[in-house]
């Protein structure tokens, strides 16, 4: 089957429609699947400690964070007596893991390789996403009814709260760590926020697009991309005005959005049970594959360092909950020789 591409220009947006190529191998290769063992529930988002090949997996429906062993594949030990984990990061300068939890509004901190419980900062309703700036040594976590928190990796404290319309939830920091992009579904926006002075410069309506969770930045592009729930569909906002330049229909229920920017593509996870991928084209985007995983896989993690996806998948009834781990593929017919790097292909640039 050829792929078929309907593209439809007015005063706004390009809409691109696509239907997948069955001519070319899947551009992901489901490489390993890693099982969590009495894990139920709701699975949120995940980090990484690259150094020592940890996977760390916010359990949300079972109040604990999970450590995968990624050179065993196998689940190493459970951090328990959390609160509903539902963002998490990892700092490698100060080797520390930062769990934002919402039942309780915390964000527990866990350091080294034994993981020591070494704080807990206080920050409201609802504590979520997380997202870690190395050059500042700056975390910031989205909470509440409408706050990004600011807090000094160093000194493990808050040091600053910018205010926003509504709960923020993915949002992603620029390159140079001066702009910082928020999805605010509930007021129907993208707030654009300074990063320094800690104050929202500018809101961009999303007009009939709805449920704006994951958000991605292609700075290679000069383009934000946020993945809407209603309709399914991906959005391409122009970074510096916020003009709507393209919108492109996705899988449902999505929660997770990455850039491949090794190979210039994006990865959309969706509770429907898929991930879909993505390529720029010439009119738009073009849609490489869309993979089935499993019903409520909604979150996921690219880790450029070691060139893997790694998605949630929930336990069902017959399957336990697990991590499937996707390999990129270089191109669509060949695979490319990588050099081994621990247990995982590292890729050759």
């Amino acid at each position: 089957m050829k792929q078929i591409l309907r593209l439809t220009v007015g005063t706004a947006a390009a809409t691109v429609v696509f239907a997948v190529s069955a001519a070319y191998p899947e551009p992901l290769v489901l490489e390993s699947k890693i099982a969590l063992e009495n894990i139920h529930g709701r699975i949120d988002h995940l980090a990484m400690d690259v150094a020592r090949q940890r996977l760390f997996v916010a359990e949300l429906g079972n109040d604990s964070v999970g450590v995968i062993d990624l050179k065993t594949h196998k689940t190493v030990r459970a951090i328990a007596g959390l609160r509903e984990p539902q963002g998490i990061g990892y700092v490698s300068s100060t080797d520390t893991v930062y769990v934002a939890n919402a039942g309780d509004g915390s964000v527990r901190l866990f350091r080294g390789v034994g993981l020591a419980a070494i704080g807990k900062i206080p920050l409201g309703d609802d504590a979520d996403n997380v997202r870690v700036d190395e050059v500042t040594h700056r975390v910031f976590v989205g909470y509440g009814s409408g706050e990004l928190a600011v807090i000094d990796a160093v000194a493990r404290t808050k040091v600053a709260d910018i205010p926003l319309k509504a709960h923020p939830e993915g949002f992603q920091l620029d390159g140079s760590g001066r702009h910082i992009f928020v999805n605010l579904p509930d007021a129907h926006e993208i707030a654009l926020v300074d990063a320094v002075a800690y104050k929202a410069l500018a809101s961009w309506p999303t007009k009939d697009l709805r449920g704006n969770f994951p958000l991605a930045l292609d700075e290679s592009s000069g383009q934000v991309l946020a993945v809407f729930r209603h309709p399914a569909r991906v959005g391409v906002f122009d970074e510096k005005d916020g003009r709507l330049i393209a919108t492109f229909e996705t899988c449902a229920d999505s929660d997770d959005v990455f850039v491949d920017a090794l190979r210039r593509r994006l990865y959309v996870s969706c509770g429907e049970g898929f991930v879909d991928v993505f390529a720029p084209a010439s009119n738009g985007y073009r849609r490489l594959g869309h993979l089935a995983t499993a019903a409520g896989a909604r979150t996921s993690l690219f880790v450029p360092a070691i060139d893997r996806l790694f998605v949630a998948i929930r336990a069902s009834a017959t399957e336990p909950a697990a991590i499937w781990i996707f390999r990129p593929r270089s191109s669509f017919a060949t695979r490319a020789a990588t050099p081994r790097w621990g247990g995982i292909d590292r890729p050759r640039h």
